[in-house]
C-alpha cells in the first residue's frame, strides 16, 4: 500500500494520496489494517506530516560506491553508523533552517525504510516482515561542522535536519530504484539503489545486531554522488522511483 499522513482540523490521520486528492484511511500501519473510509479531501486542505514519530533515525554512512567514489575512493569493509535524533525530524513542505554560523549546509538525497515492529537481531532473510515500507529522506549536514568535528553527530543533529516522507510505499524493490535529488529543479544527483554496497536486508540486520529498534524509527541508506551545499531561499527535492517527491524549502 502507499499512504501518507496527515493533519487536518487538529488531528492526525492516514490517507491514500492520488495527484491533488487524500483518500482517507482508517486503521493503524503497524498492524496491517489500513483500508480506505471512502471519503477523500483535497491535497490543499491538509497538511502532508513525516510519516512516523521515530524515536531514532539511524544511517549509514559511504554506502553508495559512486558516493565513496567522489569522497576518498575508498569502500568500507563494514558499515558505517550514525544516529540522527527525533528532534531533528522535518515535515515534507517545512523549511530547512540554517544554523546560524554554518557555512556549509548539504542536501543528501536517500531511500529510507520505517521500522514495522519491535525487531532486535533480525536475520536478512527475514527484514521484510520488520519494513513497513520505504520514503524519501533528506540528510541534511552541515559540512563545515562535520569537518570541524572530526565526527558526524553535531554536522546531522541539528533542528530540521531529517526531512523524510510524505509517501510510505511496500510495493516497490529496493534493491532497483532511481533516485533523483534536484536543487531548484536542476538534477544534483542521479543514481540507483543497485550502486549501494549493502542493501535494506543487510542494514537492518546489522543495526539490529547492536540495537533495538522501535514501531515508527526510520533507517536511511546513504546518499549517492553529488552532494552539495544548498543556499537561502532554495527549493530542494528528493524523488525515487515508485515512491515519490519530498520537497522542502532553505531559511535562515
Amino acid at each position: 500500500m502507499r499512504w501518507v499522513r496527515f493533519s487536518h482540523h487538529g488531528q492526525t490521520a492516514y490517507g491514500r494520496m492520488d495527484g491533488d486528492r487524500i483518500f482517507m484511511l482508517k486503521g493503524d500501519p503497524y498492524s496491517g489494517t489500513l483500508c480506505e473510509t471512502g471519503e477523500h479531501l483535497a491535497l490543499s486542505e491538509v497538511k502532508l506530516l513525516a510519516p512516523s514519530d521515530p524515536t531514532k533515525i539511524v544511517a549509514v554512512g559511504k554506502n553508495y560506491r559512486d558516493h565513496a567514489a567522489e569522497l576518498d575512493g575508498a569502500i568500507p569493509d563494514h558499515m558505517i553508523l550514525f544516529l540522527k535524533p527525533a528532534s531533528a525530524v522535518l515535515h515534507p513542505g517545512e523549511d530547512i533552517i540554517r544554523p546560524r554560523g554554518v557555512k556549509r549546509l548539504d542536501y543528501e538525497g536517500e531511500l529510507a525504510f520505517l521500522v514495522a515492529k519491535k525487531a532486535k537481531d533480525v536475520p536478512p532473510e527475514r527484514a521484510a516482515e520488520y519494513i513497513l515500507g520505504y520514503t524519501a529522506l533528506n540528510d541534511v549536514t552541515a559540512r563545515d561542522v562535520q569537518a570541524d568535528d572530526g565526527q558526524w553527530t553535531r554536522a546531522k543533529s541539528y533542528d530540521t535536519f531529517c526531512p523524510f516522507g510524505p509517501v510510505v510505499t511496500d510495493e516497490v524493490d529496493p534493491e532497483a530504484l532511481h533516485i533523483e535529488t534536484r536543487l531548484n529543479g536542476r538534477v544534483v544527483q542521479s543514481s540507483n539503489t543497485r550502486m549501494m554496497t549493502w542493501g535494506a536486508a543487510e542494514i537492518l540486520a546489522y543495526v539490529t545486531s547492536c540495537m533495538t529498534l522501535y514501531p515508527g524509527d526510520v533507517v536511511t541508506t546513504g546518499t549517492p554522488a553529488g552532494i552539495g551545499p544548498m543556499q537561502t531561499g532554495d527549493i530542494v527535492e528528493v524523488e525515487i522511483e515508485g515512491i515519490g517527491c519530498l520537497r522542502n524549502g532553505v531559511a535562515e
